[in-house]
Formats: C-alpha cells, structure tokens, sequence
C-alpha cells in the first residue's frame, strides 16, 4: 500500500473547512488543519458576535469536535515559515509538518490603505477575538454614556456589507437588551456610517442602496458618502475636505486584503491586496503544489468577489480535484456560480440581489424572505458541520428564546 498523500490546509475558515471535511474521509489522504482559533465560525455573522446578538454555543464549533468526527488532524497555532523545496510548514508552536499539497484559506481582513491613525484608534471585526473585544467595547461604552446623562457618539468607516450590517445590528443589541429598547436607544446612539463612495451597497443595485440608506437614516443613522477619511485619532476622523467627525467609539470595515500570512509563500507571485495568484484549477501560478482559495487568492483570469459563497464553492472544489491531482489527472477548470447575494440589516429590513439587475426585499414579507435566506446560507453550512437535526434544534431554540444582549453594569 502506498504512502498516504499529506494535505495540510491553512486556515479553518468556510473555504478551509470545506476542504477538509471533504478531503478528511478520502482513502490515502492525510489531513491537517492548522488555524489560530479553537473553533470554526460563519464569518458573514461576525457582525452579530460584535453586537452580542448571537450567542457562542453552537454557532462556535471547536475545531476538535470536527475534527474528530471528520477523521482530520487539528492544529492551534499559526505558520510562521513556508520552505516550498522542502515542502515543510513550519508552525509558531515549534512543530515542523511535511507536505505533498498545501492548501491556502488564510481569509482577508479590512485594508486600513495606510491611513494615519487608523490602526492604533480603530476597531475591527476580522476574526472572533475582534468581535468580541468590540463588544465589550460597546458595552462599557454604552454605560458610560448612559450613566453620564450624554449620547455615545459611534463611528463606522465602510459602506459595504460589513458596515451596514454592523451598525444595524448594534442598534437592534440595544432595542433588544433587557433595560433600554428603542426609545433608549435614540435618546443614547449617536452613529454615523461614513463611506468613501457615492453611495453604501455598491454591490447591490441603486435602488437598494436607497432604500437601505432611508432604513438606517429612519434608526437614526447618519449615512455620509462621498467621504475619504484620510486620518483617525482617539475623538474621531478625519475627512479629506478638513471636516473632522467625532467618534468615541470607532470601527473600521473598509476595504479587503489578504491575510498577512500570505507573504509567508516567498516568491509566489502575489497582487497589490496580498491575494496569491492561481490558475484556474486554483493552484498558484509559480507552484502547482500550493493551491488558494477564499480571500486570499486571485484568479486573474475570472476573477471572483471575496465573499463566504466563493470560498465555500472553492473549498468544495479542491475538496473534490485534490486526489485527481494526486494521481496525475488534469481537472476541469474551477467555475464559480454566482447564487446572489443577501444583505440583511438586522431584524428592521433586507434585500436580496438575483443577478446584477434583479433584487428583491425592502420591507414586508420581501424584506423577510431576504432576511430568511440570509440565515439559510448559514444553516446550510452549518448542517454540514454538525447535522441537520442539530442544527434545526439550534435554529429553533435561537429564534424562540433570541438572545438578549446584556448592556447593563
């Protein structure tokens, strides 16, 4: 019998994970998993982890626990060398693993551009450990303003899916939590969503981006665009036109690049976000040994947006073309289809988007059916991690006992 084929894949992220609960059960194929987190999570609902309205239990599955049911090996701890001619991965915990495939699902975080003050004022929610830290955040400071009789001035800088959905989703923590409500939350909320371009939503249609924009002004979101923050200190930013905004608390959710991490590939050929390049069976381009998926990667040839549907498809894939590969097959090409996308803005309204000219939602059963399939894309991977029946216990038990955030000292 020979050697089984080593697969390490970096990054447990939708993309990461897909691969090895797919790869994991293949005959001659020995998997490891290597990220920095003990579990996996949905990361489109990083939002609702920072705004406290989603609890951790079941929505946070340790990487152990699927590991184990999968037939994978988990590592936590983070790569800190890459030798492609020795094929090893050398990991921060001292341990150095051979490779016959490596797999890249690194992820993205939000691109600062280099802006002055961004990194050192700012908050962000590119991982678990930021969106809780916002949270807490957020707590102490809706406390502070509440018990000193004044409004917390809230920033949020990114007009994307991201941004929208973030300042939504903290108005509706407090509507939801014990004690304030949405009358406590005008008299204690002061936000303002700040975006670089002439309208929030550029991915979705016009329409949408107005009718979004009309449904967080009526929350008492202020919706600026068309303005370039050119530098963040500690009471607010800083517009190119010489306008400073004040902001006690300021979140920043502009922009993608790839995870730092990729510069660990060396000579691999890269683009100006940090992406690896492939080919369209997405191997990188200098090493067919490598593949990338997610955030992190770039087909220059059909390029794909950084979205949890692209890495889920990519993951899929690999999944599936690895072992041709192993036996010196040539797979077909990696072909995304385009699903649509969905932007919910918590519980007050959502949209869905068909194709470029088709949306739907904006209030009523509409706006709850985009808000429904927004969920749905969870569940769906979800179900595949840990079953349908836990799942549909989870989704049940979530929507008759929701969760209400504690914003109370």
């Amino acid at each position: 019998m020979s050697a089984a084929t080593r697969v390490i894949v970096l990054g447990g992220g939708v993309g990461g994970l897909e691969v090895a609960t797919t790869l994991a059960r293949r005959q001659n194929i020995s998997l490891t998993l290597v990220d920095r987190s003990p579990v996996h999570f949905w990361k489109p609902s990083l939002h609702e982890f920072a705004a406290g309205t989603m609890a951790h239990a079941n929505n946070c599955i340790p990487f152990t626990e699927t590991a184990s049911k999968f037939g994978f090996t988990f590592a936590q701890t983070v790569p800190t060398a890459i030798d492609r001619e020795a094929r090893t991965v050398t990991l921060e915990n001292g341990t150095t693993l051979p490779y016959d495939y490596l797999v890249a699902a690194l992820g993205s975080r939000a691109n600062d551009f280099g802006i002055p003050g961004v990194v050192d004022n700012c908050l962000f929610i590119d991982s678990l450990k930021d969106a809780d830290a916002l949270f807490a955040t957020f707590r102490e400071a809706v406390q502070t303003a509440r018990a000193a009789g004044k409004k917390l001035s809230l920033g949020i800088v990114g007009g994307g899916a991201t941004g929208v959905q973030l300042v939504a989703e903290l108005c509706k923590s407090i509507d939801d939590a014990p004690g304030f409500g949405p009358a406590a939350r005008k008299q204690l909320l002061d936000a303002v969503l700040i975006e670089t371009g002439p309208r929030i939503l550029p991915a979705f249609p016009e329409a949408v981006s107005e009718q979004a924009s009309r449904q967080l002004e009526a929350l008492g979101v202020h919706v600026r665009t068309g303005c370039m923050v050119v530098g963040a200190d500690e009471t607010g930013f800083n517009l190119k036109t010489g306008e400073h905004i004040p902001s006690t608390l300021r979140v920043w959710a502009a922009g993608v690049k790839a995870s730092d991490a990729t510069s660990l590939f060396g000579e691999l050929e890269r683009g100006r976000a940090g992406q690896l390049a492939v080919t369209e069976t997405l191997q990188t381009t200098n090493d067919p040994r490598i593949l990338a998926i997610g955030d992190c990667s770039r087909i220059d040839a059909a390029p794909v947006a950084p979205t949890a549907q692209a890495a889920r498809q990519q993951g899929q894939y690999v999944g599936k073309i690895l072992p041709q590969l192993v036996s010196g097959q040539t797979p077909s090409p990696f072909v995304y289809h385009d699903r649509g996308a969905v932007v919910a803005l918590g519980d007050y309204n959502g949209w869905g988007m068909l194709d470029a000219k088709r949306s739907f939602g904006g209030g009523g059963l509409t706006g709850l059916g985009a808000r429904l399939i927004h969920e749905g894309l969870y569940r769906q991977h979800q179900a595949g991690i840990i079953g349908l029946g836990r799942t549909i216990c989870t989704t049940l038990k979530e929507h008759f006992s929701p969760v209400k955030p504690d914003l109370r000292s």
